[in-house]
């Protein structure tokens, strides 16, 4: 029998243990569970190197909102920056397994439907969006079905997710016109600055003045109509431009689906 290997990360602990304990009691399930994104991440670690990945993660959409309300509302963290007291969204995390590991599954668990954040959960590599209250039946269903590249979304949302993706490709459209326009030197400079370097960084990476760094800046600023660091980011993300590789060459990555 080809047993699934599913982690379950929530972290409301009584409902993860509760999952997870009637996936368990399917003869072809083995099922773990994580309370947050960084556990998360350290189980898919350690499951590499054991030899034993994990098929498909359940990520819970409200992820880290129960600790940021004990920790005074502090906000997610990327995965990047994740660590053991650190807290990740479940967005981030469904982002970060895809880049790092293309193979696993995700479907996020959501207390309500939100077309907007279903379609940003696509947009990101989840093969799936399922209400928490959802049957067992159903939610195996999903399970069964992401591992043979289905997407699988309640009726209910179609519409919206759809209305949604779409707007977001009119506004990548633009914005990879506007990123068009911009000289080589000036895209390698607009990809430090989606890596988060500053004037000074990026000016000992490229070979250049802090006074050329800060004239390409603001010529990037200018060619893509936004008036902060943050805006001209953001534009670049939607466009598909990446980070630049800061253990090697600048590099252009692909974006996610849009």
């Amino acid at each position: 029998m080809v047993r699934i290997r599913v982690l379950v990360v929530d972290d409301h602990r009584i409902f993860a243990e509760s999952l997870a304990a009637a996936l368990a009691a399917e003869p072809d399930v083995d099922v773990s569970a994580a309370g947050s994104g960084p556990a998360a991440l350290r189980c898919l670690e350690r499951a590499v190197t054991e030899g034993r990945r994990f098929d498909v993660l359940l990520v819970d959409a409200d992820l880290g909102s129960t600790a940021s309300a004990l920790q005074g509302a502090r906000p997610a963290v990327s995965v990047q920056d994740g660590n053991a007291d650190g807290l990740v969204d479940g967005i981030s995390l469904v982002a970060g397994v895809r880049s790092g590991q293309p193979a696993v599954r995700t479907v996020v668990l959501a207390e309500k439907d939100d077309p907007r954040r279903a379609a940003l959960a696509l947009q990101a590599g989840a093969s799936g969006w399922v209400a928490k209250d959802c049957s067992l039946s159903r939610l195996l269903t999903v399970i069964r079905g992401v591992l043979r590249d289905e997407t699988h979304l309640p009726p209910a949302l179609l519409t919206g997710v759809l209305r949604e993706l779409t707007a977001a490709r009119k506004h990548r459209t633009e914005s990879e016109r506007l990123v068009e326009s911009l000289t080589p030197r000036e895209r390698e400079v607009l990809r430090c600055m989606v890596a988060g370097l500053g004037r000074k960084a990026v000016a000992e990476r490229l070979f250049l003045s802090p006074h050329t760094v800060r004239t390409h800046m603001q010529n990037v600023l200018g060619k893509l109509g936004v008036h902060s660091t943050l805006a001209a980011v953001a534009l670049a993300r939607r466009a598909g431009v990446g980070p630049a590789d800061l253990a090697g060459d600048v590099v252009e990555r692909g974006g996610q689906l849009a």
